[in-house]
């Protein structure tokens, strides 16, 4: 039987997400696991429209599908590199959630917060979610716990959430962080869940010396340190003011 292969999809975005992920480095490796993370969505018309969302309240979690935007000009190969396996073992691009897919896609579950309208702008608050800054979305549905959640279900090379790396702040970091932060409290939980995800690359997450790198979250740049699976945070600019 010949197969024909249908005509070219067209995505059209209802609107895009603002994050504290202002890069890829910064991001969890899957949904749900910094909780402390607030997004908000902004939809483009004809999406801008209340009615669209009518009953969304009643969900506490929904689902978000989304572009890759930054990383789909680098295209796609049969096999990938899952991070939970050390950077070196290679596995299918579809038994894997890479951002380096056929047509760019990506799927997460994320917690309802809130839905507002402020001078004729729909926005819609969002928690949990590991997307970066600016990233397109194109659709959005809602979870269902009877029908997508699987207590049982078998989760392969990732059947478990990483173990936390503890993290904490030289006193430097402490009163940088008073001063450049309106909600210094908030923040320091928002630094201190993301860096216990762990984000070094693979390869060098084994390595014992110690490490030297920095993240950008929200208008803040991060300098941390890691050694012995220890994170200290060292110190804290204002992305702005390095700038001027």
């Amino acid at each position: 039987m010949t197969t024909t292969e249908p005509a070219p999809i067209s995505l059209q975005p209802l609107g895009i997400i603002h994050t504290p992920y202002k890069q890829k480095f910064a991001i969890p490796r899957q949904p749900g696991l910094v909780s402390e993370a607030i997004g908000e969505i902004r939809f483009f018309s004809p999406f801008n429209d209340i009615n669209c969302f009518r009953g969304i309240e009643q969900f506490s979690h929904l689902w978000l599908l989304f572009r890759f935007h930054q990383v789909q000009e680098r295209g796609w190969k049969p096999t990938v590199r899952p991070p939970r396996l050390g950077g070196n073992q290679r596995v299918g691009v579809f038994a894997s959630r890479s951002t380096h897919r056929p047509n760019g896609l990506g799927l997460s579950v994320v917690e309802f917060v809130s839905l507002k309208t402020d001078k004729g702008q729909v926005s819609l608050q969002v928690r949990g979610m590991d997307l970066l800054d600016g990233t397109p979305i194109v659709d959005i549905k809602p979870y269902l716990p009877y029908a997508d959640a699987h207590p049982g279900a078998a989760g392969g090379f990732a059947s478990q959430a990483p173990q936390p790396v503890p993290v904490r702040f030289s006193a430097d970091a402490m009163i940088q962080l008073e001063q450049l932060s309106p909600e210094p409290d908030k923040m320091q939980r928002l630094i201190q869940a993301v860096l216990a995800q762990d984000p070094r690359p693979a390869y060098k997450s084994s390595q014992s010396r110690p490490q030297s790198f920095a993240i950008r979250l929200d208008n803040l740049n991060i300098h941390w340190q890691s050694e012995q699976n220890r994170i200290e945070v060292v110190g804290i600019e204002n992305i702005c003011a390095e700038k001027a």
